[in-house]
């Protein structure tokens, strides 16, 4: 029986005495009768009864919630019914699955922007410096006359005809150091012809 002497929403929708174990009245009370009707009407009262008598007492009323969800959902969508509202979500989540990818893959390209951009800075940082005329002419110089030792570096600091930063494109700069250049090397070859080395 429900609350007091008042039938079940079942009870009174069927127009039937309502018992006192009936098993309607825990799910459906009569202050809610729209509950039981949409129930009705999509699966029937036969059927709802011999669903909740082969379910353990403490599902019962997940079921019974479940029974009124798919009823809901059928009366909006006679065809699809509750499949129609799972497959809208499903093509949700496909949706933002989707879009998340393509965010994920955007971001990727952006980071690898950036690294080709730094090794770009870094490579002509590098060329930068390589290509400096002062560190040329101090390169070239040291490489032709191939000092090997403090007393033929001494040598190279006794000449003051190297360039200075004002004098890296003076022509007469860059003659001085040709000249010291072709000097030494013809010296050399001298000492060697004579077994002994005049280079001190």
């Amino acid at each position: 029986m429900g609350v007091g002497s008042s039938p079940c929403a079942s009870c009174k929708l069927l127009r039937r005495r309502c018992a006192k174990d009936c098993i309607f009245a825990p799910y459906f009370p009569s202050d809610d009768p729209q509950k039981f009707a949409i129930v009705h009407k999509v699966f029937g009262a036969s059927n709802v009864s011999k669903m909740l008598q082969e379910l353990p007492v403490h599902q019962r009323v997940d079921a019974v919630n479940s029974l009124v969800y798919e009823a809901n959902a059928r009366a909006r969508d006679p065809v699809y019914g509750c499949v129609g509202a799972i497959t809208y979500l499903q093509n949700q989540v496909s949706q933002l699955q989707m879009q998340l990818t393509m965010a994920q893959a955007e971001i990727l390209c952006i980071q690898m922007q950036q690294d080709q951009q730094q090794q770009q800075q870094a490579a002509l940082l590098a060329n930068n410096t390589t290509t400096n005329p002062y560190n040329l002419i101090l390169n070239e110089a040291i490489n032709a006359w191939d000092y090997d030792d403090d007393d033929d570096n001494s040598f190279l600091l006794q000449n003051n005809n190297m360039p200075h930063d004002d004098e890296l494109f003076n022509f007469s700069t860059w003659s001085n150091i040709d000249n010291h250049v072709m000097y030494h090397e013809s010296f050399k070859k001298e000492s060697s012809m004579y077994g002994h080395d005049m280079v001190s």
